[in-house]
């Protein structure tokens, strides 16, 4: 088999507040926007880092899709509340630096920094909309 070129160039997480999860990823994280676009009364927005113009997050209102069913939305919405529908893992050089940063944002701390059983030392937040943002130290 031929090795292909494909690269991520874009991951979607809902959002339950548009102008809160800008504010989370573009001032919080210090995301770029490179997206913000309404449609039928939602809003989508696009932010990613900005020495990574090809990889992109894409927030959206949650459950659009017109194949969804009001009870798979009423499941979703739960699952949301909880904290436990969608996650994203991120990686930095300096966990520790970043952590504190993101804490003293006023960031929603799961899990300070801790090295796992599996060999990965990372630290967890949640964003306005519940998703889980884990931090993985790169080394």
């Amino acid at each position: 088999m031929t090795a292909m070129d494909i690269t991520i160039h874009a991951s979607f997480l809902p959002h339950t507040d548009a102008d809160a999860s800008l504010a989370f990823y573009r001032d919080t994280l210090g995301f770029e926007v490179r997206g913000d676009v309404g449609y039928g009364g939602m809003r989508w927005l696009t932010v990613g880092p900005a020495d990574q113009p090809g990889t992109s997050i894409v927030l959206e209102p949650p459950a659009t899709d017109p194949g969804v069913s009001d009870a798979e939305r009423a499941t979703i919405a739960e699952l949301m509340a909880k904290g436990s529908y969608a996650r994203v893992i991120l990686a930095t050089a300096d966990l520790d630096g970043v952590f504190a940063a993101l804490a003293a944002a006023g960031a929603d701390v799961v899990q300070e920094p801790t090295e796992q059983p599996y060999g990965i030392r990372d630290c967890a937040f949640r964003d306005p909309a519940g998703n889980l943002i884990r931090i993985n130290e790169t080394r």
